[in-house]
């Protein structure tokens, strides 16, 4: 599989993260509820992107073999 398609997709989801980070920062949420729900998608897209980091990493691993 191509591993560039996921450095891609790790990239996307990078800026999501900006963001949502610079949206809770700059003071755009409006209440609390507002404020865990941002907090939660950044921790989601958190985790995404580290699936995604190691998923690339094994797969250049696998190809250097």
């Amino acid at each position: 599989m191509d591993v560039k398609v996921f450095e891609l997709l790790g990239k996307r989801v990078e800026d999501q993260v900006k963001s949502h980070s610079e949206a809770l920062v700059g003071g755009a949420v409006k209440d609390y509820a507002e404020y865990r729900e941002l907090c939660g998608v950044i921790r989601g897209l958190q985790t995404a992107q580290r699936e995604i980091a190691d998923l690339v990493r094994k797969l250049k691993d696998d190809n250097d073999d």
